[in-house]
């Protein structure tokens, strides 16, 4: 299978993904105060949201490049 199909496949699943989900959320750990040798972290959870635009933009860039990637000349 060459590259072009696969960089393809995986902008259609991804923009797939992000159609369904909309966006994803991590935790992040936080230092609050630090007093010597005593330290207080805080553990925060950001989250980060896809636009719609992001999710049809790769789908629609990974079908051209299905159709389209493969051909020479």
């Amino acid at each position: 299978m060459n590259p072009i199909r696969l960089i393809a496949i995986a902008l259609l699943i991804g923009g797939t993904l992000a159609l369904v989900y909309g966006g994803f959320s991590y935790t992040k750990d936080t230092t609050a105060v630090k007093l010597g040798p005593i330290e207080l972290t805080v553990k925060e959870k950001e989250s980060v949201n896809i636009p719609i635009w992001a999710g049809v933009g790769a789908i629609v860039a990974g079908g051209l490049l299905l159709a389209f990637g493969g051909r020479k000349g």
